[in-house]
């Protein structure tokens, strides 16, 4: 594809988007090979240039991992979902709301961006509660309750600061760290937030990175568009499985809660970001509510 098609099939898309708000998961090896970091940086600066609002959140599974390993600290998991006692917390914090957050920033900054970094914690954005698991067993008459420690669900939004910051040139850049009633800090999988972050903003759309090209079918075939029924059917008979499962289920709260669209891109392909947004096939897996 040239140069001038490119820019002439991105017009329409810039026209349409043009003052609607777009929630993006950043995430996998797009946080760690450096040319991605820097490719994903420029397309936020993009996107807020041609009149977009991008609200960026960020996981950092691996970075806490690492550090975790340096202090001796053990990494447990249940259900995909880290074990977070009060240690773990700590670590957690220092880096998700320093770290990862503040490189994130630099990095938006540094191509033209005015980048702000956020916690939940700040102005009590993300307020949170405990997430228990449920596991069920035939040995068991009633399922048992697995308390996780620190992890938490999203309860609420407080969107005022976020309507403040999309009204101007900044672009917020959210840590998943929540905050309970009795002050309490919780650790949120960055997908559960940024699926409630789209709910409650109205965004027009909510895309996932990842480390996989999208959604596929049985036979390893791209699913490049889907509607939410034709999703519950994959789901049901288990082509969508494993750790695909919860990004799927946030994809569809979101859609069935008002946002327009979520998306399933391969964030290890450079410039995804744009390539999704302003192109006519995409590099992902595009989901709406209805059939298109």
């Amino acid at each position: 594809m040239n140069i001038a098609q490119v820019l002439t099939e991105s017009l329409p898309y810039i026209q349409r988007f043009t003052g609607k708000t777009i929630v993006i998961k950043y995430g996998g090896n797009a946080m760690i090979d450096e040319t991605l970091k820097h490719g994903f940086a420029r397309d936020i600066v993009l996107m807020k240039l041609v009149g977009m609002n991008p609200v960026v959140v960020h996981g950092g599974g691996p970075q806490i991992g690492a550090v975790l390993t340096e202090l001796g600290i053990e990494s447990n998991f249940v259900d995909g979902m880290r074990v977070t006692d009060s240690k773990t917390m700590d670590v957690v914090q220092m880096v998700l709301g320093g770290l990862v957050n503040q490189d994130i920033v630099s990095l938006i900054n540094q191509h033209g961006g005015k980048a702000l970094g956020l916690t939940g914690k700040d102005t009590n954005l993300i307020n949170a509660r405990k997430m228990l698991i449920e596991r069920s067993s035939p040995d068991l008459q009633v399922p048992e309750i697995v308390d996780i420690g620190h992890v938490g669900e999203v309860k609420s939004i407080n969107r005022e600061v976020l309507d403040v910051v999309l009204a101007s040139d900044i672009i917020p850049v959210i840590a998943p760290i929540g905050v309970g009633d009795n002050n309490e800090t919780y650790n949120i999988n960055a997908d559960l937030v940024a699926g409630k972050l789209a709910e409650e903003l109205d965004a027009e759309k909510l895309i996932l990175l990842t480390d996989v090209p999208g959604l596929n079918d049985k036979d390893g075939k791209l699913l490049s568009g889907l509607d939410a029924a034709e999703v519950d059917l994959l789901i049901e008979n288990e082509t969508i499985t494993g750790g695909m499962l919860p990004k799927i289920h946030c994809a569809l709260s979101a859609i069935n809660n008002g946002v327009k669209t979520a998306h399933i891109i391969d964030g290890r392909v450079a410039h995804a970001l744009m390539l999704e947004v302003l192109t006519d096939e995409g590099v992902g897996t595009l989901i709406s509510a209805q059939p298109t």
